[in-house]
């Protein structure tokens, strides 16, 4: 329902943990406003999207950019090749599990701060007194860099999987890198002209995407075990769940392998953050945005660890599908399961699947790139915040997104294992900056944060507790190389804490000589503030009256 219109908006009155605790400034709202507008302006931002998503639509999103059968394609030369069959299974159970601990966390932070930017926004929260702007910096660019390598991952994999389509079709086709290079770009533009449009219709379009990767996923696991053409057409249950389907295809002990088998799963349960950064443009947002985060990663869960068995039922020669001729361990796969035909047709509706992932995942990265610049944490941020007067989308961020992944889509000429490292890369930059704000509210803010209306109650510290630990762990596994030693060369080297760490390196040298300056977090952005040095939350006073008392119109 609108509220009245000139008033103050008093956030100790609302499920919002707001930046106007440490400031004393509170917004003054001139005009009539829904709950949602209402509880962003208590944030500090005015409204500048339209909010035509709901909760199905940011769940649409959300599932589109997990992608599952797109995504455990792309990592599945990790799970298999790294821990075989059985350490695929119980490494689903085990890293999925504790991954939804993250997801429940992230989700209770999505309806205390419903924003764009939300993380990087609660760490700026919820950090010690004097520290909100480091920590914000930090949690911020981690998210900006592991949600910008994503479309060149994505896109990288699908134009390898096209290309393999047509090795496989017509056998005398060489596959080139700058084949690759320039299908990867082909992709990219594509994929920026969809996301340009309204939110409407990128709500609509995600729907479909999330249908889409919802039926792939249902005729994965029916077709590849009905239709094998293998005699049996399944592995023995002691191949899956016991010791015997443990194969280390490292040089490292098994027990750090079934770790490092983990990214496959950290990969593909790592877009549920998407309805955090689509809550300026959803309804209902402090509720619709956390059951969005909850029903992706669950979903994601139940359905990736069918899959994850399919495969291990499935599968005859881990060796073929890791190190086969063509490259792409899913193609492989569904060659030697299906046979050529049948192969190439789920191969192909895979290759389907991973466009919309693709597309999903540009508007999860335009949205964070949107929301730092719109507080000036990026360079060029003056232009990357401008949204598009006729869309309402931010059309500049979309762009240098893509020209982002075009220019690391060059690191395909350097190595393999250069490539193969945004996959590592945006694991690693995602969960750190999942788990920053996790932990600082865990260990610092006390009683500065105020639950919204989805939280866990008793048991957010336990799960919180859980989740950084989990992290923790496993960011050092992820930048290990599956070699050792004198087998160790550059084109097998883990290139991951070379470019996240490199990256990050940049930002803080930037951010102790210069930003420390200039940068203070949140940037208000509101029209009207007002300032009083003791907010009287039942006041009476006119409205008129209030204004006399340090207002200011934000420009």
């Amino acid at each position: 329902m609108p509220t009245n219109q000139n008033r103050t908006v008093d956030e100790s009155n609302l499920p919002a943990t707001s930046i106007f605790r440490r400031t004393g400034d509170h917004a003054v709202i001139d005009h009539q406003a829904d709950s949602d507008e209402e509880i962003l302006v208590a944030l500090g931002y005015k409204q500048e999207f339209k909010r035509d998503f709901s909760i199905w639509s940011s769940f649409s999103v959300s599932f589109s950019c997990l992608g599952l059968i797109p995504s455990i394609a792309s990592t599945l030369g990790y799970n298999l090749g790294y821990s075989g069959t059985a350490g695929s299974v119980w490494g689903w159970i085990v890293a999925g599990s504790l991954i939804q601990c993250v997801a429940l966390s992230m989700a209770e932070l999505c309806s205390s701060m419903p924003t764009a930017g939300g993380l990087y926004y609660a760490s700026a929260v919820l950090a010690p007194e004097g520290w909100g702007p480091l920590f914000s910096w930090i949690t911020g660019w981690s998210n900006f860099l592991g949600l910008i390598t994503a479309p060149c991952a994505v896109n990288f994999a699908l134009a390898a999987m096209i290309l393999t389509a047509a090795q496989i079709t017509h056998p005398d086709y060489e596959m080139k890198t700058y084949h690759v290079y320039l299908l990867l770009l082909a992709l990219l533009g594509i994929q920026g002209l969809i996301t340009m449009n309204s939110t409407k219709f990128i709500a609509r379009f995600n729907e479909i995407g999330a249908v889409f990767n919802l039926v792939i996923v249902f005729i994965f696991i029916i077709w590849l075990p009905a239709g094998s053409i293998n005699s049996p057409k399944t592995n023995p249950n002691d191949v899956v769940w016991t010791s015997e389907g443990i194969i280390n295809g490292t040089e490292w002990p098994t027990g750090f392998a079934f770790l490092m088998g983990f990214l496959s799963v950290i990969w593909t349960l790592a877009g549920y953050d998407t309805p955090f950064h689509l809550s300026e443009e959803c309804s209902n947002a402090n509720i619709a945005g956390p059951r969005a985060i909850f029903m992706t990663a669950q979903s994601a869960l139940y359905l990736g660890f069918a899959v994850v068995l399919v495969i291990a039922y499935t599968v005859k020669d881990i060796q073929d599908v890791v190190a086969g001729p063509y490259g792409q361990p899913m193609g492989s796969l569904c060659l030697q399961v299906l046979g050529r035909k049948a192969g190439l047709a789920m191969f192909s509706l895979n290759m389907v699947a991973q466009f919309f992932v693709g597309q999903g995942i540009i508007v999860a990265a335009s949205r964070v790139t949107f929301a730092y610049s719109r507080d000036g944490a990026l360079p060029f941020s003056r232009w990357l915040k401008i949204v598009n007067k006729h869309t309402k989308t931010p059309a500049n961020a979309i762009w240098a997104v893509i020209f982002i992944g075009a220019l690391l889509g060059l690191l395909m000429f350097a190595s393999p294992a250069a490539i193969g490292a945004v996959f590592s890369m945006g694991a690693i930059g995602q969960y750190v900056a999942f788990t920053t704000p996790i932990a600082l509210k865990l260990f610092v803010a006390g009683d500065k944060f105020r639950p919204g209306p989805w939280n866990l109650g008793r048991f957010s510290k336990p799960v919180g507790a859980v989740a950084c630990a989990f992290v923790a762990l496993m960011i050092p596994v992820l930048c290990f190389p599956p070699t050792r030693g004198g087998d160790l060369n550059p084109l097998n080297m883990n290139y991951a804490c070379l470019i996240w760490g490199g990256s990050m390196f940049l930002s803080l040298v930037w951010y102790a000589i210069d930003a420390r300056k200039w940068f203070k977090g949140p940037k208000i952005n509101v029209e009207h503030l007002i300032h009083v040095p003791v907010f009287e939350a039942q006041s009476k006073e006119p409205m008129e009256t209030q204004k006399n008392v340090g207002v200011t119109k934000m420009e």
